[in-house]
């Protein structure tokens, strides 16, 4: 159930994209916000690495778009394309569903250093559902206002 669900957000995430041109999946949502569907796509991308790889895998890697550990650095898409936010964010949730695959069950726990405390794979499907669930809010109203589309 975890996983339907997370996999729902990831595409509702894709199909709020469907159809738009580079320049409008970096169009902003207004000043001074720097929230774009391709700022969304990116920071999810970055989520996906962390929970996933860093913290349930223990990978020892940085960021994708910040060697610091900055995640607002993901949000500027203004020189992004669809091609390179889509391909580093899909690559993301595809290692993020083998490691899912491969966990001896959902009760495996890894250190979270930012929290202080192990997590459980089950916790991190879970916020990052919760995470997916926002921001794909945003993604409606940005949507909206590129081109009127509601529901896509």
């Amino acid at each position: 159930m975890l996983r339907a669900y997370l996999d729902f957000h990831r595409a509702t995430l894709a199909m709020k994209c469907e159809g738009l041109s580079d320049a409008d999946l970096r169009r902003r949502s207004m000043p001074p916000s720097t929230l774009s569907l391709l700022g969304l796509v990116r920071h999810m991308a970055e989520v996906e690495r962390t929970w996933f790889r860093r913290v349930i895998n223990r990978e020892d890697i940085p960021l994708v778009w910040s060697d610091d550990g900055d995640f607002q650095v993901s949000y500027d898409a203004s020189a992004s394309t669809r091609a390179e936010a889509f391909g580093a964010w899909q690559a993301e949730v595809e290692h993020s569903r083998r490691i899912e695959a491969a966990a001896e069950s959902l009760d495996v726990t890894a250190p979270q250093p930012r929290w202080g405390k192990d997590v459980s794979l089950r916790l991190v499907m879970l916020h990052l559902i919760h995470e997916y669930a926002r921001h794909n809010g945003h993604a409606d109203f940005l949507r909206e206002g590129i081109d009127g589309v509601v529901g896509a």
